[in-house]
């Protein structure tokens, strides 16, 4: 089923660990609609990638939503905005690497509507449709040597 023109309900639920663990990660009817918004969020960012590339950005969702016994299973925390369809950790090899797709939208935050921006680990990009409480954590960089406002290499 589409969420969106680029976006199905299967790559929204889809969870290697999840299957692993025999976890079943379907989405709850009551948060369609929050889905929607999530993946219309990220038709956006598709757009503007590919605005900025000049050529089609294909995107890899490499997690959106998350049950609560998924996310409990992987040990994130109780506060996830994966848990409500709000977020999703993806990559854009097509355009560059995740430093480079993060730095690409940091300016575009607002226009784009994204609430918080995360460059983490190196390895993916994480986006919410929730703006955090502080502003300061906004646009973040998560490493192993901890959590810094903006963008940075790691």
């Amino acid at each position: 089923m589409k969420l969106t023109a680029h976006f199905s309900l299967e790559e929204f639920t889809a969870s290697e660990a999840a299957a692993r663990r025999g976890i079943d990660n379907s989405l709850p009817g009551a948060l369609q609609s929050t889905a929607v918004q999530t993946c219309e969020l990220m038709e956006r960012i598709r757009a503007e990638l590919a605005g900025q590339a000049g050529r089609e950005i294909p995107i890899i969702v490499t997690s959106a939503y998350r049950s609560p016994a998924l996310n409990k299973a992987i040990g994130s925390g109780s506060g996830s905005d994966h848990l409500r369809a709000m977020a999703v950790d993806f990559k854009a090899p097509a355009f560059g690497t995740p430093y480079d797709v993060t730095m690409a939208l940091a300016p575009k935050v607002s226009e784009l509507g994204i609430g918080q921006l995360i460059h983490e680990f190196g390895s993916w990009i994480h986006v919410s449709t929730r703006r955090p409480a502080k502003d300061v954590n906004r646009i973040i960089t998560i490493s192993n040597a901890g959590t810094v406002a903006g963008v940075h290499r790691v």
